[in-house]
């Protein structure tokens, strides 16, 4: 029964993630269709980022007031009918008001999954297989949805990027019902921090409009500064809430854990790194190598393929026989030099030479890294604890992914269009710009490294978990 729930669990975790890749690659035909201008076009993707990111540490602790399996179900039944009103949308207004309905949806949904699996699978060697499984889905989903977009897109329509959630999300709604075990957590009377709750969503839901913003107004824009200062001020007033609320929605001691703190902070760098690197790698392939969108898709199957063999098959291993930290900053390295490779690519470029190599690294690396820094995030948390630590680590994983996209799309355009004003013809420009992006990622990933090996522990530490 374990094994079914922990398919339920990681195929909505799957179906989530897949969600934001599928969509960017559907973006040209929604814009064709609906009239949308580029800049309101971004809101097809901000509007569901606004609301996953924002909502994420509320539905977590929500998980560990209320039962996980009866967030878990609310978020993946509202995921399920948004996909739906999604699809047929008949203008700009409605379409991103249900991608925020989506959003929503899908925090609820995601928040408390890893807490789920830490309550089925208590024993170590258990949890990490399973983390192992849970870690692909994240790792591999966005490439995965990158194919599946292009498909939908090219041989259907863009209204089945959405529709497509809809078997997948009843048959898992009704799976869910039967496999899941009921957990019943203390109640909202027991937990609730309603001016908490406000002030993270508020300060959390405006940090990545601001990023999201950012690209548009500029970092140095008023406009931004002055909505920065506002949600960092929101936030601060949320940590000195925690700090004196009897029953906290964050319970700060949660940061004490070294590998709890030191596995947030890992992970924005990572994600910051690794999100915008799809997005960039995405533009060169269209805009410089000419490649279509179902092309592209399939261009990108190399680092899903070799992220499932190495998390799914020798994650486990490895941690077991190394250390979590070690794997950690062994394929964190990896993922720094395969972008450090992406970082030469040419205007006259080959897909088999310049592109295929670093994609299969990367996979390599990550599908390493990735179900070792998820182990540690969990490591030391109590199960009381759990659905508020699943859904902080989810939380600054997309806090990273709306920082690296934000800045590593500003890097890009701005050397573009500094090269531009050189005289050069606009592929070098381009090129150019992927270059610097590039570069600015291998630098992000580096910092990962850094960060995992001064805080996170030494194997020594970890034996009692890995063992």
């Amino acid at each position: 029964m374990r094994a079914f729930a922990l398919a339920v669990l990681c195929a909505v975790s799957l179906m989530v993630v897949l969600d934001g890749s599928i969509v960017a690659v559907a973006l040209p035909a929604i814009q064709n269709d609906l009239g949308f201008t580029p800049s309101a076009l971004a809101w097809v993707v901000n509007a569901y980022l606004i609301a996953f990111a924002g909502l994420l540490l509320l539905s977590g602790r929500l998980g560990d007031l209320i039962g996980r399996k009866r967030v878990f179900l609310a978020g993946l039944g509202l995921f399920t009918l948004a996909s739906l009103l999604c699809g047929i949308a008949q203008d700009q207004a409605q379409l991103i008001g249900f991608r925020f309905l989506q959003g929503a949806g899908g925090a609820l949904a995601s928040a408390v999954v890893l807490g789920m699996i830490t309550t089925l699978f208590p024993e170590p060697r258990a949890r990490a297989k399973a983390i192992g499984v849970y870690s692909f889905t994240q790792a591999a989903g966005s490439s995965i949805g990158l194919i599946a977009g292009g498909t939908l897109t090219q041989l259907l329509d863009w209204h089945w990027t959405f529709f497509v959630n809809l078997p997948i999300g009843a048959f898992a709604l009704a799976l869910a019902v039967r496999v899941l075990g009921d957990d019943r957590g203390p109640g909202l009377r027991d937990g609730t921090d309603v001016t908490g709750a406000g002030l993270v969503t508020g300060g959390l839901m405006l940090l990545v409009y601001t990023i999201v913003k950012a690209e548009e107004y500029t970092w140095a824009d008023a406009r931004t500064l002055g909505l920065l200062a506002v949600s960092l001020l929101l936030l601060a007033g949320f940590v000195l809430r925690q700090a004196k609320a009897s029953r906290p929605l964050l319970p700060l001691r949660i940061f004490r854990l070294r590998a709890v703190s030191g596995a947030n902070t890992v992970m924005v760098l990572m994600v910051a790194g690794l999100f915008g690197f799809q997005f960039i790698t995405a533009l060169y392939l269209q805009r410089v190598l000419q490649l279509d969108a179902l092309s592209t898709g399939f261009a990108f199957l190399p680092a899903p393929l070799s992220i499932a063999v190495m998390s799914l098959v020798f994650a486990e291993r490895l941690n077991h026989r190394f250390g979590a930290r070690t794997v950690l900053i062994g394929g964190l390295s990896l993922v720094a030099l395969a972008l450090g490779f992406l970082a030469t690519v040419q205007t006259d470029g080959d897909y088999a030479t310049d592109v295929l190599p670093a994609l299969v690294l990367m996979g390599v690396g990550f599908g390493a890294a990735m179900p070792a820094l998820m182990g540690q995030a969990m490591s030391d948390v109590a199960p009381a604890d759990a659905g508020v630590a699943s859904g902080l680590i989810n939380t600054t994983q997309q806090i990273g992914a709306a920082i690296g996209t934000a800045v590593l799309a500003t890097a890009a355009a701005s050397r573009t269009g500094s090269v531009l004003a050189e005289g050069a013809a606009m592929p070098e420009a381009l090129a150019s710009g992927y270059r610097a992006a590039y570069a600015l990622s291998a630098g992000l990933l580096a910092l990962a490294v850094f960060a995992a090996t001064v805080l996170l522990r030494t194997r020594k530490a970890q034996e009692a978990i890995v063992a």
